[in-house]
């Protein structure tokens, strides 16, 4: 059967549901095992008679991780699918093309030289000045890579990769001068970060990542009539009314704060840009009317799948969630890179 023949409404039933049973895995599976019952019960209204340490646990330490969770696994998923669009290539990916390096030197930056102020200003750190260096730094990123592989004839996929790999390079230098002028204590926030993990979800955090969540989920969705018409060609999209210089510099913008906000959050997560909107096209196929809600479903889904891994695969020794991102995603990157050869230039 070809899944893209299957219905809107009957993909959402069964992408909903599948997340809901995630969320419920995600706040069972751990090093210490909670049943599925106490994990629904948890999460209900009102008083529970469960253990004061299983409560503890759902409510302090698995609830807000899983919650986070969902909220960057969307982010990045949908901002992938946006990049995808909008470059009309499929080996867009935050990651690839710099984006996460510079949002990462830019977090690292206000990580390191920002340290003495986080001990006494946490909260303002941590959704404030983190984010803010972020988005700046995948701003950069973006535009750069942008403006380098782009000329008259439009935008050249190799360039593209290459400038990424090039601010990549850039990004890892950076972050290596920063290592080595940190103090212990800056060096120790910095290392935790850098791993990609999100064992240390706050309520500040997840509150920051949904308000991101639902502003760009909005705004990307009201543009996916002009990002169909831009799968067409700048030239065709343009002739159809779009204002192709303005939706290109919105969402270069807009996907920049949502990856800027991600890494500063959790570190770098690999690959959950790239993969995720491919399945969406399995699934849904190329109208971003479906592919955004999907995809920002999937990238919640996989993501929570990856994070289950990293937390019981050597338990009770944990794995950042970005090595298994990484894991999973670094296969498909050369399926894909074998598959587009003869066709990118």
């Amino acid at each position: 059967m070809n899944v893209t023949r299957i219905s809107p409404s009957v993909i959402y039933v069964i992408s909903i549901g599948s997340l809901l049973f995630a969320l419920l895995s995600s706040i069972a599976i751990g090093p210490m095992d909670i049943s599925y019952k106490d994990s629904f019960i948890a999460l209900l209204p009102g008083e529970h008679q469960l253990a004061t340490h299983v409560d503890l646990v759902i409510h302090q330490i698995r609830l807000p991780r899983t919650l986070l969770c969902i909220a960057i696994g969307a982010i990045l998923a949908i901002c992938g699918a946006v990049l995808q669009g909008l470059f009309r290539n499929p080996l867009a990916d935050p990651g690839i093309i710099g984006i996460s390096g510079g949002a990462g030197l830019g977090a690292a930056f206000a990580i390191i030289l920002f340290a003495p102020l986080m001990a006494h200003y946490p909260l303002l750190m941590n959704i404030g000045a983190v984010p803010f260096f972020a988005f700046l730094g995948g701003a950069i990123s973006t535009y750069l890579v942008y403006h380098l592989g782009t000329d008259k004839n439009g935008t050249s996929v190799v360039v593209m990769l290459l400038a990424g790999v090039a601010i990549g390079a850039i990004s890892g230098a950076g972050l290596g001068l920063l290592n080595y002028i940190a103090d212990d204590q800056a060096l120790r926030d910095f290392s935790l970060w850098s791993m990609g993990s999100l064992a240390g979800a706050t309520w500040s955090g997840i509150g920051l990542a949904f308000i991101s969540l639902i502003t760009i989920y909005y705004y990307c969705y009201r543009q996916a009539n002009a990002l169909n018409a831009f799968l067409l060609g700048e030239a065709e999209a343009r002739h159809m009314g779009v204002d192709v210089q303005y939706l290109k510099r919105s969402l270069i913008i807009v996907c920049a704060a949502g990856v800027g906000i991600t890494v500063a959050i959790t570190g770098p997560i690999g690959f959950i840009g790239l993969v995720i909107p491919h399945l969406g096209r399995m699934i849904s196929g190329p109208n971003h009317k479906t592919l955004l809600p999907i995809s920002a479903i999937l990238g919640a889904l996989i993501l929570l799948v990856a994070d289950m891994i990293a937390r019981s695969a050597f338990a009770p020794q944990e794995l950042p969630v970005g090595i298994i991102t990484a894991i999973l995603g670094a296969p498909f990157f050369i399926y894909l890179l074998n598959k587009q050869k003869g066709r990118i230039a």
